[in-house]
């Protein structure tokens, strides 16, 4: 008898997993999260791009602090979108992939409001520092609002998983004595 004979019928070969291109997908991504990371990633690039368009500069701090935080952001939400659509999600794991988004988002957007006030109030008032404010305010408010929906979303999670499974009732059998006394 030949060793491999034995396990031939009932062994099959393990099945690889179909490799995705450049091992990119959407489905992480679903409802209005993906228009939310596209929304965050493009206002914090177009307020990156007009903050490098300044040329010149009153009050320097201002504009450098804004440059810093647009550019962080711009970088994290891109960093962040690459998690989401790569196998790195599935790596790391949904809670921590989950847990990580819900404290950068808030704390990326409030930087990114007290960049666009602090630039807001030590601009020259020039054209392009405007539009660097308007782009950091949006930018803000997506990061922010993705914050918003997520915790509503996990207060609704937890309000329909308490409802479908009640606490410990009267009449529940795991209530009930095993053996009854008489």
């Amino acid at each position: 008898m030949e060793n491999g004979s034995v396990y031939n019928e009932t062994t099959e070969p393990q099945v690889k997993s179909p490799r995705r291109p450049f091992g990119c997908t959407l489905r992480h991504l679903w409802g209005w999260r993906l228009p939310t990371k596209a929304l965050q990633a493009i206002l914090s690039l177009l307020a990156v791009i007009c903050e490098e368009v300044v040329e010149d500069c009153i009050k320097c701090s201002g504009l450098y602090f804004f440059e810093f935080t647009s550019c962080s952001a711009f970088l994290l939400s891109l960093l962040i979108l690459c998690v989401y659509c790569t196998d790195v999600y599935e790596t790391c794991g949904e809670d921590k992939v989950q847990r990580v988004n819900f404290w950068a988002m808030p704390t990326t957007g409030a930087f990114f409001l007290l960049a666009s006030i602090v630039l807001a109030a030590t601009s020259a008032e020039s054209a392009v520092e405007k539009a660097a404010c308007t782009f950091g305010f949006l930018a803000s408010a997506a990061f922010l609002s993705e914050t918003m929906i997520e915790y509503f979303h996990s207060r609704k999670q937890n309000v329909n998983r308490r409802s479908e499974n009640p606490g410990s009732t009267q009449c529940a059998t795991e209530d009930q004595p095993l053996n009854k006394q008489s």
